[in-house]
């Protein structure tokens, strides 16, 4: 009769391939005894692929079967051997005599073969009814082998199934019967290739009855797999080992076939199913990302993730690291996931494929969301719109970019040079944010054109170009110093005005003057009007500077009534006066507007005046 550690030498025979496959899974206890004290990383801190301990994943753990003897109690009878004659020892099932029941726990309890404790099913259940047996492995696991050790004849016919969803769909894993066609409609021990490598086979290994008590069925998940040897770069296979539940199908018992004599009672008694150890052999499946599995909060079993992944199995990226795609650890790379380059912007990220192959396949791919701190792009590299980098802090500073600040209306846009913050200014406008006129600019009220530009006179014109006369000194005599202005003066002119005098034109032999009128303090018959007027001043008084004019500067002039070459507008000539204002006048000509219309209002009552209403033209 096989112990169970003879059957266990035979299991490590036959999952030689699996050993090798899985990448040192096999390790010994004194070799993990050796470990550094983070199995994930090496001694330089350098990710490496880490795996958790091998493990009997069904020990302790609860099955669920359709069928158990003793409820009611009932007889069953152990069949023997002594050389041709058989012999049939029979024992009392009961389930409510701990002594004498067999109950499901006893599948995945210490096994110790001094004091074998079996689980046992109901009599003679037949084909083409069967007995299940379903153990929930609680996560996903890398299973290497499931094994059973039989306290009863193996069956005739058996499968084994998995299932990857927890028990919502099952695959199967592999079938045993000394008739795979007509049992499972399987051919018997088929050839694996690679195109089939995840389908199960049928074989007859393991299905004789003998022996009637102790037989182990062992089987490898990897065994025969041409890809085995090859195992971390196979997803098939990598696939094909994976389950979460595992499940059992007795399908038809191994019988002496006496089950229909005359004395078929006694004989039916001695066939059932009986298993005094249920095994499934593996690694809780972190995918190279962890070196253990601990309970979270909720009691679920999951893996302790490393290498910045997450997830119940390490499956995935943990969040904000995805500058590359999720992959499994392998032997010669550990894959670990890189956290997105936001230069400290971000909190959040995507991947984008596009960008990870634009970067040969390494990195680059995480695409920053949300970007703080009046950034953007990408890396959160650069800064948006109205706003500049301050190159005195780096570009992680969360000050890092500064606000335009752009004049709402003497910038043309709300984005300013990324490095020296110059906004874009309109027309005439200068300033860092545009907030000033330039030179030879003056401001407006239109927020389109807020800054014009001066108007100047037209150099072709200028009085500076006039030649001067020879006889200057006999025609006039040009003021010099400065001259008084007293009521003497201010009552032997016709007008008295204070002029802004804008530009001045050629026209043949007179200048004519743009002149803004800003005060009258005293008027002839022509009715001087604030506001621009004409001047008219013969050329030849201008020549001589008689009287001297410039445009741009003030004047206060004092004149007589001359008939203008034109209809409209103002005559001064040599005889008068025009001499550049001074505001301490303004007063002072009042005085003499008021002194004036006090004796024409003195002369009316008298009978007598009205030359100061009229106003007298003098000749020259």
């Amino acid at each position: 009769m096989l112990t169970i550690f003879e059957a266990w030498l035979t299991l490590v025979a036959a999952c030689s391939m699996a050993h090798g496959a899985f990448g040192g899974y096999g390790m010994s206890m004194f070799a993990a005894q050796t470990s550094p004290p983070d199995p994930c990383y090496d001694e330089t801190g350098n990710p490496r692929r880490c795996i958790p301990d091998f493990v009997n994943s069904a020990f302790g753990k609860e099955v669920r079967v359709t069928s158990t003897c003793g409820k009611p109690a009932a007889r069953y009878c152990v069949v023997t051997e002594s050389g041709e004659e058989r012999n049939r020892n029979c024992h009392i099932c009961d389930a409510g005599d701990p002594k004498k029941s067999h109950p499901p726990a006893y599948l995945t309890d210490l096994n110790n073969p001094h004091n074998l404790t079996c689980w046992q099913s109901e009599n003679y259940i037949q084909y083409p009814q069967n007995v299940t047996l379903t153990l929930s492995l609680g996560k996903k696991f890398e299973v290497t082998y499931v094994s059973l050790q039989f306290c009863s004849p193996r069956p005739e016919s058996m499968a084994i199934y998995k299932s990857m969803d927890y028990g919502k769909s099952w695959v199967p894993f592999q079938f045993y019967s000394t008739h795979c066609k007509k049992m499972y409609n399987k051919q018997n021990k088929a050839t694996i290739t690679k195109q089939n490598e995840q389908e199960a086979i049928c074989t007859d290994s393991h299905t004789d009855m003998h022996p009637l008590s102790g037989g182990l069925i062992a089987f490898s998940t990897l065994d025969g797999r041409p890809s085995a040897h090859d195992f971390d770069n196979s997803p098939v296979l990598q696939d094909w080992v994976t389950a979460t539940d595992i499940k059992v199908a007795f399908s038809r018992l191994h019988t002496f076939g006496d089950e229909n004599e005359d004395d078929s009672e006694l004989a039916r008694d001695s066939y059932y199913y009986a298993v005094s150890d249920l095994q499934v052999g593996g690694r809780c499946k972190c995918n190279g990302h962890a070196s253990r599995c601990v309970k979270d909060r909720d009691g679920n079993v999951v893996c302790e993730c490393k290498h910045n992944t997450a997830g119940p199995e390490c499956d995935r990226c943990k969040p904000f690291h995805y500058d590359r795609p999720w992959q499994r650890a392998t032997a010669r790379e550990a894959n670990e996931c890189v956290a997105c380059n936001c230069n400290l912007h971000a909190r959040r990220c995507r991947f984008n494929m596009e960008l990870y192959k634009l970067s040969g396949r390494k990195s680059g791919g995480g695409v920053c969301l949300n970007c703080r701190h009046n950034t953007a792009g990408r890396h959160c590299h650069y800064c948006k719109e109205g706003f500049y980098r301050d190159l005195t802090k780096p570009i992680s500073h969360r000050k890092a970019c500064r606000a335009c600040d752009c004049h709402p209306v003497g910038a043309a846009g709300k984005t300013c040079n990324q490095t020296t913050g110059q906004c874009p200014c309109k027309d005439g406008v200068t300033g860092i944010t545009c907030n000033r006129c330039a030179k030879g600019y003056q401001q407006s009220r239109s927020p389109i054109a807020p800054c014009i530009k001066i108007p100047v006179a037209p150099p072709t014109t200028s009085m500076s170009s006039t030649e001067e006369p020879t006889d200057c000194e006999s025609y006039c005599k040009a003021s010099k110093g400065k001259l008084k202005i007293n009521m003497k003066r201010y009552c032997k002119k016709d007008y008295a005005v204070q002029v802004h005098i804008l530009k001045g034109d050629r026209a043949g032999e007179w200048w004519k003057f743009t002149a803004n009128v800003i005060s009258v303090y005293k008027q002839g018959e022509s009715r001087i009007r604030r506001g621009d007027q004409l001047l008219w001043v013969h050329a030849k008084d201008v020549a001589c500077r008689c009287p001297k004019i410039k445009p741009g500067r003030k004047y206060l002039l004092l004149g007589n009534e001359d008939d203008s070459p034109e209809q409209s507008g103002v005559v001064a000539h040599k005889g008068s006066l025009v001499i550049q204002w001074r505001d301490t006048w303004a007063r002072r000509l009042r005085k003499f507007q008021q002194r004036e219309e006090g004796k024409v209002q003195e002369g009316l009552k008298r009978g007598r005046g009205g030359a100061w209403g009229r106003g007298t033209k003098r000749r020259r």
